[in-house]
C-alpha cells in the first residue's frame, strides 16, 4: 500500500475489498507487563462508516475461535498475568461470523453479545486471571440480557469505552453511525443502573464534513449531559477511498483545531469531576510498577475503572531504600498483584494516595 499527502488528505492505493477467510490465529509470544496483556479476538469489520477505510483494508468480521482464545489466555495465567484485555476492530461482532449473521439482523432479533458474553464467561474462569478489561463496544450491544451476563462474571472490569463519535444526529446519519444519540444514552443509563461507578469513555470526531457550527454544539451538550470519565477527541482526517472523502464542505483546519480544543478541555474538566469521587473511598489496584516521584518511590497502577493511582511504597529516605536489596525485591514482589489503596488527593490525571492492605 502506497501513501501520500494530497491537499490535506492522505491518499491511499487500496485493493478492493478484502475477501473474507478465517482468523490469521497469532498468538502472543511475551506480554508488554507484568499484569495486563491485550489479546485480539476478532479481526475485520462489517460497518462501512462513511470516514473509515478498515472494511476495505482489514477485509468482513472474522472470529477467533474460542478455544483458541482461551488456549492463550490459561497460559498468559500460567505466567502471572492478572488482567485480560478483550480487543478487536469491531468487537461487538465476535461470533456472529460462526452463525453466518449480520449485525443489524442480530440486534434486531436480540442475538448480539451472546458468543462474546459466553467468551467472558469461560475466561473468568480461568486460574490467575483477575480481572477481565473489554475494548471499544457499539452501544448496540448493551442490552439488559448483555449486561446481567456480565454482571454474573466477578473479574469484569466496569469500565466501558462506547463508541460515540458525534453528539449531533445530522452527523451520525451522514457518519453512516447505525444508532442514534437517544440509543447511545439509553446505552450509557442502563450500564450506570447496572455499575453506578462506571467509567465511561468514548471517541468523538470534530470537523467531519458539513458538520456546522450549531452541530457541534449539538455534540458538545450531549457530551457534557452524558458527562465522560474519558474522552478521546480526533480531527477529521480525509480517506481517500471512503464516501466522506468525496463529501462537499470539508472543514477548514483552523476550526477542527478549535473545536479539539474545546473538547479536550471539556475532556480534562470531567475526567476529574469522576476521579473525585474515589476520594477517601477503599478500591483493588493492580499494581503495575515502581516508579520515582519527587525523590520518593510509588506504585503505580490501575483500579478497575482504570484509574490510575500512586501509593507511596516507603516511608524512608530514598537512598536507604535504594541501598537496601531485600527491601528492594520485597517490594518488586508486588507487582502483578492487587492491593487495596485509599485515595486523598487528585494531581492531574492521577490519585495520590495510601496503601491500606497489600495481598
Amino acid at each position: 500500500r502506497q501513501m501520500l499527502e494530497n491537499d490535506g488528505r492522505i491518499e491511499e492505493y487500496l485493493p478492493p475489498v478484502k475477501e473474507e477467510g478465517e482468523y490469521e490465529n497469532l498468538f502472543l509470544s511475551k506480554p508488554l507487563d507484568r499484569s495486563r496483556a491485550f489479546v485480539k479476538i476478532q479481526d475485520g469489520c462489517n460497518q462501512f462508516c462513511s470516514y473509515c477505510i478498515i472494511p476495505y483494508v482489514r477485509g468482513r468480521i472474522r472470529s477467533r475461535k474460542i478455544e483458541d482464545c482461551l488456549t492463550e489466555i490459561e497460559r498468559l495465567g500460567q505466567e502471572g498475568i492478572s488482567e485480560i484485555v478483550l480487543t478487536g476492530i469491531h468487537l461487538s461482532s465476535y461470533g456472529l461470523d460462526f452463525q453466518n449473521l449480520s449485525y443489524e439482523y442480530a440486534s434486531r432479533k436480540a442475538e448480539t453479545g451472546e458468543a462474546l458474553l459466553h467468551l467472558i464467561s469461560e475466561v473468568g474462569k480461568i486460574p490467575g486471571i483477575q480481572r477481565i478489561r473489554l475494548g471499544s463496544l457499539e452501544p448496540r450491544i448493551i442490552t439488559e440480557r448483555f449486561l446481567a451476563g456480565l454482571k454474573e462474571v466477578e473479574a469484569i472490569c466496569p469500565h466501558f469505552h462506547l463508541s460515540l463519535q458525534s453528539g449531533a444526529e445530522k452527523t451520525l446519519k451522514e457518519m453512516n453511525r447505525h444508532y442514534t444519540k437517544e440509543d447511545f444514552k439509553k446505552a450509557v443509563e442502563d450500564i450506570r443502573r447496572v455499575y453506578p461507578m462506571a467509567a465511561i469513555t468514548t471517541d468523538v470526531i470534530v470537523g467531519f464534513p458539513g458538520e456546522r457550527e450549531e452541530d457541534f454544539q449539538e455534540s458538545l451538550t450531549f457530551l457534557k449531559e452524558i458527562s465522560f470519565y474519558d474522552l478521546h477527541v480526533f480531527k477529521f482526517s480525509r480517506r481517500k477511498g471512503t464516501k466522506a472523502d468525496e463529501m462537499k464542505e470539508q472543514i477548514p483546519d483552523n476550526i477542527k483545531t478549535a473545536r479539539s480544543k474545546e473538547l479536550l478541555a471539556l475532556a480534562l474538566e470531567d475526567s476529574k469531576k469522576f476521579r473525585e469521587k474515589f476520594l477517601g473511598k477503599e478500591s483493588s489496584i493492580l499494581i503495575e510498577e515502581i516508579r520515582e516521584i519527587e525523590g520518593k518511590y510509588y506504585y503505580t497502577g490501575f483500579n478497575k475503572e482504570y484509574i490510575r493511582y500512586i501509593l507511596p511504597v516507603q516511608d524512608e529516605p530514598l537512598t536507604a531504600f535504594r541501598e537496601d536489596k531485600e527491601k528492594q525485591e520485597e517490594r518488586m514482589a508486588l507487582l502483578g498483584k492487587e492491593a487495596i489503596g485509599s485515595i486523598r488527593t487528585v494531581k492531574g490525571l492521577e490519585l495520590k494516595g495510601e496503601m491500606i492492605l497489600a495481598e
